[in-house]
């Protein structure tokens, strides 16, 4: 595929690689969605700690539901169709790409962050859920636009194909994905109300206890009781809450600051003063995620032969949950057009 015949794509910046494909994805398409309403309207924002499932030989700590479920989310509230196909081998899955490029097609694609080579160093690590838009390629190598960078990149066939057909957790297995079908007209003030209200319902009101709200809270209780666990283990698991907060994708605030966003909006939409409020709340809420990772950093970092109050941090989280709680509860007042 020569420059030519490559089709005329803008690429953007955005916080998160999944709400960012979709993002770009729909607007290329003449839908033009924020990624902040492209988390909101997908009912993607989530917690959950998950103790029994390792990452790193740590629990897991998620923000936002699961890999693609923004994607499933917005084609359920919106009636878009995604077109998804996976691979067994890689010389296929390499193959359709290539055909459906030449068809001028822009293409999503599941791949590993760890594998990529225009990631530094430094960023590269084992998940297999990052999402990238392919929009061309030049001889061996392919144009990608990574929602997570300022620029364009290229990347070489070899790589790519490694990225894409990585094994383990969460295994892309070449997955490639783009719209087959989108609405002329959506009908924002009938859903909106709708997606808000599922998602709050969600958080505040799961029978599982170590989601939602009740996840926080199990959280919490769990860092209350590190005052009995090995003192070097403790702290290498306040690293890792941090870690999955404010390094791991967009993290627990990034998510909620999105999330501020996408009210925000739907606020400006359906001139709704309440759900205004509410983003300013959720901000607010994203702030005090930073300030209980601010407390557990602290903590780590104490000086050898001075004991941790996990109480103090135990308690800051519980906070928070109160926080968020009281969010979740204003938005069930908002109801459906």
């Amino acid at each position: 595929m020569d420059r030519q015949k490559q089709v005329t794509f803008q690429h953007n910046h955005f916080a998160h690689c999944e709400s960012g494909v979709m993002s770009l994805m729909m607007s290329h398409h003449g839908l033009p969605l924020s990624e902040a309403m492209v988390f909101g309207l997908s009912g993607a924002l989530m917690f959950a700690y998950i103790p029994f499932v390792k990452l790193g030989g740590m629990p897991l700590i998620a923000y936002r539901s699961r890999p693609k479920s923004i994607i499933k989310g917005l084609q359920k509230n919106l009636g878009i169709r995604m077109q998804m196909h996976t691979f067994k081998k890689p010389a296929k899955g390499m193959s359709a790409l290539d055909k459906l490029l030449e068809k001028g097609k822009i293409i999503g694609a599941q791949s590993s962050v760890f594998w990529l080579p225009y990631f530094p160093p430094e960023m590269r690590f084992h998940f297999n859920a990052h999402n990238l838009i392919i929009y061309g390629k030049n001889e061996e190598q392919y144009l990608i636009s990574d929602p997570v960078f300022e620029t364009t990149k290229l990347c070489a066939a070899k790589d790519l194909e490694k990225a894409r057909f990585v094994k383990g957790m969460m295994a892309p297995k070449g997955l490639l994905y783009y719209p087959s079908h989108i609405p002329e007209h959506i009908d924002y003030k009938k859903i909106i109300p709708k997606v808000i209200r599922r998602n709050a319902k969600a958080m505040l009101k799961t029978p599982v206890p170590i989601a939602g709200i009740r996840g926080i809270r199990a959280l919490a209780k769990s860092i209350g009781k590190l005052d009995r666990k090995d003192p070097r283990w403790a702290k290498l698991f306040l690293g890792h809450i941090v870690r999955m907060q404010e390094e791991i994708g967009t993290g627990g605030a990034g998510f909620r600051f999105i999330y501020a966003s996408f009210l925000q909006e739907a606020g400006s939409i359906l001139n709704n003063q309440d759900l205004e409020k509410a983003s300013r709340q959720m901000t607010a809420v994203g702030d005090q995620w930073r300030e209980f990772a601010l407390l557990a950093v602290t903590a780590i970092r104490r000086r050898k032969g001075k004991s941790i109050d996990f109480t103090v941090i135990r308690d800051k989280l519980n906070s928070v949950a109160n926080a968020e709680a009281g969010v979740y509860k204003e938005l069930l007042q908002i109801k459906p057009a």
